[in-house]
């Protein structure tokens, strides 16, 4: 069952080179209400944590250090097709592969820093809103 919402973080590159207006501006033009919205910093433990599902993979460990290297905007959003359609949005893991318009192909400079995070499942925008948000924190 659809739950029409979905989470995100704009990652540390994104911030860092100042991007965080403009994906906020692209997000909500394409007709996302924003639900959750959070400026944090994630430690190595809590990227750990997030990230655990990768903890076997051979990328973890550099993944978990990139996301932990500076602030995060994290938010929950809403719109019918929610998943399918922010994914579209955001475009491609790698920005060389994301279509011209896409966040990824916008603001992200590699597969690593690519901008951007996007739920893949219900059940995974769930969990993922969870990790950061709490009921009082949704509007």
């Amino acid at each position: 069952m659809s739950t029409n919402r979905t989470f995100t973080m704009i990652k540390p590159d994104a911030v860092a080179n100042g991007h965080i207006g403009a994906i906020i501006n692209d997000i909500t033009a394409a007709g996302f209400k924003i639900v959750a919205l959070k400026y944090t910093k994630l430690t190595e433990e809590t990227a750990g944590k997030f990230y655990e599902v990768h903890s076997a993979r051979p990328f973890y460990k550099d993944l978990v250090s990139f996301m932990s290297s500076g602030p995060i905007v994290a938010a929950i959003l809403e719109k019918d097709n929610a998943i399918e359609d922010f994914r579209n949005l955001i475009g491609a893991t790698n920005p060389a592969d994301a279509a011209e318009g896409t966040i990824r192909n916008k603001y992200a400079k590699s597969i690593d820093a690519n901008a951007v995070h996007g739920s893949d499942s219900d059940e995974n925008a769930a969990i993922e809103g969870d990790f950061f948000f709490t009921a009082a924190e949704r509007f």
